[in-house]
């Protein structure tokens, strides 16, 4: 009786371990993102909270009444958190190489502990995400052993086709610098830019290996992080010539606790790199462009709003070194300051400024960061679900307005607010829910119940409608029915379904 009780528990585990690995893979296989998870839901549902009073008190009853109550323990246990999905609504798990080694790990920790008694068998289930965070944390230095022949590939590769290496990082604009960068130099220069979100080591190494061919003159490359080392350790694989840093912002303080934080992981960008390129504005890259600068780095200011900058786009117009180069036509989609800093790395670059303010009128959207989408009835949709920040989400709720005031409609905005912004996170979205309201929006969609309370919070009290409903799907479906011709929908973020 006994080895099949554990037995039982041991599958309830083995169940519900599908749901914890596909976690792990959308949190990028970091240790403890699982049970951190786990805590995240826990804390927006009072039921899946109040459920694991049963759990703790079959588990008493198996230790002291029958072990049996120790099975009714493993399966409530994975009947938490109510809501998040098994198999996901926006991405299933994908059965990677990676992911059957995370589960082979996982699975030897799981017979480890359910093999000594139906008690533990239980606490198998009962602290599943644990387990898989540790499963995480020992796979950790196999993955980067495994990882290792695709950086020397990717190393020789850029050693001899040697392309002057452009890098590029910053707590948001990144993608989209990198894509103006690349339409600012891909008239004159063969250019290979790391697609998509390519940034961490396993995807700049792919694009290097399937797209760096002799020839190529210039590698545009996205640098993400989420602790400090992890660029360092990049620059060694991909020895930047230009570092470039587009804004130090409040994004993955959950990881790195303060913006300075952030400031020392992002500007390991600049410690291989001949010449630095800032966004002047942001008071901590201007601070750090003095002590770059008192390093003997050649150092290339951006700026929006001051003119003496080494590059700026003020007024409309381009001034390059003190030089005004002239009217500057930029699309409605894009952001001053990151085509400034897109200006400015070309500038590093050696190109003349002058040809490039034809260009900057043909900027790109970038994909589903502010992206514009404009309707036959003259309605407008933003498309701004990539990813938020608290800079780039006003921004956004600003943009919704003045196309609003161009075709006479009203502003909805839909969102599920912000994450990864540690200690500040309920405020940041409190400040969101106030700016949707002090521009006017007829109606606020609250998606999901991560940031609820902080976004409702924070738009109370004002005349905007606040609606709150659990998926980004029913949320589409009911602005389609409450917008109006001339209308404008902001959709800004979308967070995956493991969030609750």
């Amino acid at each position: 009786m006994t080895l099949l009780i554990q037995l039982l528990c041991l599958a309830t585990a083995v169940a519900g371990a599908p749901r914890w690995l596909r976690v792990a893979q959308r949190e990028h296989y970091l240790p403890g993102s699982v049970s951190w998870t786990d805590q995240l839901w826990l804390s927006r549902s009072r039921l899946s909270a109040l459920v694991w009073v049963p759990v703790v008190g079959f588990f008493a009853l198996g230790l002291l009444v029958n072990p049996w109550f120790y099975l009714a323990c493993a399966v409530l246990a994975q009947l938490t958190p109510f809501g998040l999905p098994y198999r996901g609504r926006t991405s299933r798990l994908a059965w990677t190489p990676r992911v059957r080694r995370l589960a082979i790990v996982l699975a030897i920790l799981l017979l480890l502990v359910a093999a000594w008694s139906p008690a533990l068998a239980a606490c198998a289930s009962v602290f599943l995400t644990a387990l898989v965070d540790v499963a995480l944390f020992v796979v950790g230095p196999v993955e980067q052993r495994l990882s290792k022949t695709f950086l020397e590939q990717a190393r020789d590769k850029v050693g001899r086709v040697r392309p002057i290496v452009i890098a590029i990082t910053g707590s948001y604009g990144k993608t989209t610098t990198k894509n103006y960068l690349a339409h600012l130099l891909s008239q004159t220069h063969t250019v290979l830019a790391s697609p998509a979100s390519f940034n961490n080591a396993m995807g700049l190494s792919r694009a290097v290996n399937e797209g760096l061919v002799p020839g190529t003159e210039v590698f545009v490359a996205e640098m993400a992080t989420y602790g400090e080392g992890e660029i360092r350790a990049l620059c060694e694989v991909f020895p930047p010539d230009i570092a470039v840093l587009t804004a130090i912002g409040e994004v993955h303080l959950q990881r790195m606790k303060t913006r300075e934080g952030v400031l020392r992981a992002k500007s390991e960008i600049t410690v291989k790199a001949r010449t630095v390129v800032v966004n002047n504005d942001d008071p901590l890259l201007a601070g750090l462009a003095d002590s770059l600068v008192q390093q003997g780095k050649e150092v290339v200011r951006c700026s929006v709003t001051d003119v003496a900058a080494d590059v700026a786009i003020v007024a409309g117009r381009l001034t390059v070194r003190g030089a005004d180069l002239g009217a500057v036509s930029l699309p409605d989609s894009v952001h001053p300051s990151n085509a400034a800093v897109a200006v400015g790395a070309a500038v590093a670059l050696g190109d003349e400024p002058k040809p490039l303010i034809n260009r900057l009128k043909d900027l790109p959207a970038v994909a589903h960061r502010l992206e514009p989408m404009s309707l036959p009835d003259g309605s407008w949709i933003l498309d701004d679900t990539y990813n938020s920040n608290p800079a780039g989400a006003a921004e956004a709720v600003r943009r919704a307005s003045v196309l609003a005031s161009r075709s006479g409609g009203k502003v909805h905005v839909v969102t599920p607010g912000m994450v990864e912004l540690g200690a500040v996170q309920a405020e940041r979205n409190e400040e969101l829910g106030r700016a949707v309201v002090s521009a006017g929006a007829a109606t606020l969609v609250v998606v999901g119940r991560t940031n609820a309370t902080a976004l409702r919070k924070g738009a109370a009290g004002g005349s905007t409608e606040i609606v709150e409903l659990p998926t980004r799907p029913e949320a589409v479906a009911f602005i389609e029915k409450r917008s109006a011709a001339g209308d404008v929908v902001l959709f800004e973020n979308d967070l995956p379904d493991h969030y609750p």
